[in-house]
């Protein structure tokens, strides 16, 4: 984006409720200049080059604000939760639940680990962000990225203390994270109509079952061996038998089967068209059907009693691939709604991208807790400024 005096006077006036919660005058001073050189051309957004861009004569400063001083995020998170909300926030919204990866060099950066890293599509030394996404109408904004940490790192407290992790920072897996989450952006007032997320949270079923306790709406991927029952499966106790101990597990009336299975004994491909798109209507072939996935209490051999009805999808792709779905939608929901809302969850693979490749999301070179949440957040608002543009600019007459 090339910056005009006028750009850079709604820049100051957007920021300004995220200053009023940074409370010291220095940091309300050095937060519009990072953020504006991440929002400035250039093909590297780390340290050294917006220092040399907004404070050639004051590098030290800017540095200390990002890397080692001690604000914290959290209120700046909840107006940046407010801002968002106010631009795409709403029962038709979604929010989509997904990582991202940020490729590392060393062992010394907070969080490193070979992982699976989504940028290379293969296990590699990255950092990995728990990422939730706030989208409407194709347009995407972060509104929580945070930090999965290890178990290699939170056994080794010694190694945590050297990058700054606070010390009630334990493990938890990323489904906990995205939870948590959740929690915290709906706290901050985030609307929004169904949950989204990809088959590396979908198959958990204590992820899923965590939302639906949270009594929200949720549409994820799962893997083709995930255990399904039909929807009128029963569940009953045996009969006592006539010696020894009476039963205490219950049993289901039919034993489950794969999802890739239940889908072809059950369900039938269609067409399915779920919304239009720039060059014409978007479609695909859909297999639809009510089920109840096997994710209730263990009664034996790891097989699981059946859980809440759901409905089950799966999408035959052009090249005779499949991929599985759920979706805890009512009954009543059309085929159209519920393969809209699973084909929605593409837009946060492109604000990870525009953060990226724009912003400078993966360009941060520190290797502090501090430093990274910082610039993470820092980010995340340059971004929400860029969607505020978009769209004051789509409402401006021509």
């Amino acid at each position: 984006m090339n910056p005009s005096t006028n750009w850079k006077k709604r820049l100051d006036k957007w920021l300004a409720p995220f200053l009023g919660v940074l409370g010291d005058k220095r940091r309300r001073k050095w937060a519009p200049l990072y953020i504006l050189g991440l929002l400035l051309p250039g093909d590297r957004k780390s340290m050294q080059p917006i220092r040399s861009r907004v404070a050639p004569h004051d590098e030290e400063q800017i540095h200390h604000f990002v890397a080692t001083s001690c604000w914290d995020t959290a209120p700046v998170e909840k107006v940046l939760c407010n801002k968002v909300d106010q631009m795409l926030g709403g029962d038709e919204s979604y929010l989509i639940v997904d990582d991202t990866a940020l490729p590392k060099k060393g062992t010394e950066s907070v969080g490193v680990a070979h992982q699976y890293c989504g940028a290379l599509g293969k296990q590699a030394n990255c950092q990995s962000l728990v990422s939730l996404t706030l989208a409407r109408d194709d347009m995407p904004a972060p509104v929580g990225l945070r930090l999965y940490l290890p178990q290699s790192w939170t056994d080794d407290r010694a190694r945590c203390e050297r990058v700054g992790v606070p010390a009630n920072i334990v493990y938890r897996p990323k489904w906990r994270i995205a939870l948590d989450e959740i929690d915290r952006v709906r706290a901050s007032g985030v609307r929004f109509g169904i949950v989204l997320a990809d088959a590396g949270y979908g198959p958990c079923a204590e992820f899923r079952q965590g939302l639906s306790q949270r009594g929200l709406h949720w549409a994820v991927g799962i893997i083709s061996t995930q255990n399904i029952y039909t929807e009128h499966v029963q569940i009953s106790v045996p009969p006592p038998a006539k010696r020894g101990p009476p039963p205490v597990r219950p049993i289901a009336s039919e034993a489950p089967c794969s999802a890739e299975c239940f889908i072809d004994k059950h369900a039938t491909f269609r067409r399915v068209t779920w919304r239009q798109g720039t060059k014409g209507p978007l479609t695909g072939e859909f297999a639809i059907v009510r089920a109840r996935p096997a994710d209730s209490d263990e009664v034996k051999d790891g097989v699981h009693l059946p859980g809440d009805p759901a409905w089950l999808v799966c999408e035959r792709l052009s090249n005779g691939d499949r991929k599985f779905y759920l979706a805890n939608l009512p009954a009543s929901a059309s085929a159209k709604k519920v393969v809209a809302a699973i084909k929605a969850r593409w837009s946060c693979e492109q604000m990870h991208q525009q953060a990226k490749e724009e912003l400078g999301l993966d360009h941060f070179e520190g290797r502090s807790w501090t430093g990274l949440h910082h610039h993470v957040v820092l980010t995340m608002i340059a971004f929400a400024f860029l969607l505020h543009i978009r769209l004051t600019e789509n409402k401006s007459p021509a």
